[in-house]
């Protein structure tokens, strides 16, 4: 497998991977929605920052993300997805260790993301990655939670992690 920058003309096919591969947990509309969040001008603004592993067969994993253009010192993951496939095997943390990498040698010095409460597996995971959780207003399961976060009735888990210096 090769592990490349994205470019625009992925968006698609990475389009296309979120509705298959999130299908087997939502129904075939909430994974339109879903895939709804990976709006074309990610790749066109943030192609750069983004990475996308391939083999033969096609994209079987995805990280979008970018540099603050605000928070000169920050880095926000904004969508990854792994082919259920490969899940397990180490693909996300590698994908997640490059944009570290890439992040810490362009000034940054704190990398966010954030995740719905329901998704306790990318809580678990990005835990496991060395993410703090942010504090929030009120508590899920014994998660922090930020209450409609993203609009109402959209609550968020917020994720810091600190870079070591490139």
């Amino acid at each position: 497998m090769n592990t490349r920058q994205a470019t625009a003309g992925d968006h698609r096919a990475i389009v296309g991977c979120v509705q298959r591969w999130w299908a087997d947990s939502r129904t075939p509309e909430q994974a339109r929605e879903l895939s709804l969040l990976l709006p074309r001008l990610f790749l066109q603004h943030f192609a750069r920052t983004s990475l996308v592993v391939e083999d033969a067969s096609g994209i079987r994993a995805f990280l979008v993300g970018f540099h603050s253009a605000d928070a000169a010192d920050e880095a926000y993951i904004h969508f990854v997805g792994v082919d259920p496939q490969l899940r397990g095997t180490g693909t996300g943390r590698d994908l997640y260790g490059r944009f570290f990498a890439q992040a810490a040698m362009a000034g940054r010095r704190t990398v966010r993301a954030i995740t719905s409460p329901a998704n306790t597996g990318s809580v678990a995971f990005h835990r496991a990655l060395g993410f703090d959780l942010e504090p929030g207003d009120k508590q899920v399961d014994g998660i922090p939670v930020h209450t409609d976060h993203d609009g109402p009735g959209q609550d968020r888990v917020c994720f810091r992690r600190l870079l070591d210096a490139a």
